[in-house]
C-alpha cells in the first residue's frame, strides 16, 4: 500500500471537485480525503494498492466537467490513511 498527497490548483473549488473525487477514489478502492484549502486549491491524499492510487492521481487533472485545473503535484507520504474516503 502506498499514500500520496497531491495538492490541485485551478478552478477546483464550487464546481463539485471533492465529492466527484471522492466518487472516483471509491471507485478505484482508495481511502483517503479531499480538503478545500484557504488559496482555493484541493488537498487530495490517497493511499491504496500502488496501481489505484496513481489511477486516480491522473484522474485529478480531468475532474467534474465544470472544473478546470491547472496544476496536480503529487507526493509520497507516510500516513497510515483513514479507513475511508471523507471530503471536508
Amino acid at each position: 500500500m502506498i499514500c500520496k498527497r497531491c495538492i490541485v490548483e485551478g478552478r477546483v473549488q464550487g464546481v463539485w471537485y471533492r465529492d466527484t473525487t471522492r466518487r472516483k477514489a471509491l471507485q478505484l478502492g482508495v481511502r483517503g480525503s479531499a480538503t478545500n484549502l484557504a488559496d482555493g486549491s484541493v488537498e487530495v491524499i490517497a493511499c491504496g494498492e500502488s496501481e489505484a492510487v496513481e489511477a486516480l492521481c491522473a484522474w485529478l487533472w480531468e475532474g467534474p466537467s465544470l472544473s478546470r485545473v491547472t496544476s496536480v503535484r503529487c507526493e509520497a507520504v507516510s500516513t497510515a490513511g483513514p479507513e475511508d474516503f471523507s471530503i471536508a
